[in-house]
């Protein structure tokens, strides 16, 4: 079995800002996808305890009173959340996550705010991410136009349920994902270990390349090159 056909960790965070630093999380969606499974699927939303801005609102549906009214506490969405991560990871199960340097830089930045152990101090070194978004862009570096979740699911003819809703980008994720490995076996025949080793050297040349290109019009443009996640600054 190669992993594309193997169990997966779909996740998803829809948040209150596109900066994963400040961001909070309104809602999360962890769902246990493939390997010839039925699907387990986890869900949360949250009050983020600070006021959704309308712009995000208009993203994800989810209005400042709504979250109030219907979330959880924070600390307790995001403890869950971690758990179920880590959970996953126990099992050998990787997690697939679209742009996945921003929904795990999100939760890792919420857990430090809430004073909840984050999920690369339980997993360690055991994490293991498949990136649609990285995938893609390696195996097929020259195609032009856009490659939002939304973009990638209409390439690779797969249902995107609901953009901009936790669940069901979460499984467009898991479905561009499987289909990559459906078609590529550059990036299929890696195992686990090999495929999130080499993501990490993809994601930085491909921001690399990408701040190359920026820096023609904006000499100081800078662009996040660590996956999959990005380093607490506040920490050292």
């Amino acid at each position: 079995m190669t992993w594309h056909t193997g169990r997966m960790a779909a996740f998803d965070t829809e948040t209150t800002s596109p900066t994963p630093e400040v961001a909070r999380i309104v809602t999360a969606c962890v769902a246990l996808v493939g390997g010839s499974q039925p699907a387990q699927i986890a869900n949360w939303m949250a009050d983020p305890g600070v006021p959704i801005p309308e712009e995000a609102a208009k993203i994800h549906g989810i209005s400042t009173e709504r979250a109030q009214a219907e979330g959880r506490p924070a600390p307790e969405v995001i403890e869950q959340v971690v758990a179920a991560l880590a959970q996953a990871v126990a099992q050998d199960i990787p997690v697939v996550a679209m742009n996945a340097r921003y929904d795990f830089t999100v939760l890792d930045r919420e857990a430090r705010r809430h004073g909840i152990t984050p999920l690369v101090d339980l997993v360690g070194d055991g994490l293991r991410v498949i990136d649609p978004y990285i995938l893609d862009k390696q195996v097929d570096t020259y195609r032009r136009g856009k490659r939002t979740l939304t973009h990638l699911c209409q390439h690779y003819g797969v249902a995107l349920d609901g953009a901009h809703d936790a669940a069901a980008d979460a499984f467009g994720a898991a479905r561009v994902a499987w289909r990559i490995g459906s078609l590529y076996p550059a990036v299929r025949d890696f195992d686990l270990d090999d495929l999130h080793k080499h993501q990490i050297t993809w994601a930085a040349e491909q921001a690399a390349s990408y701040q190359e290109y920026l820096r023609r019009q904006h000499p100081n443009a800078g662009i996040e090159g660590a996956w999959p996640l990005i380093p607490d600054s506040s920490a050292t």
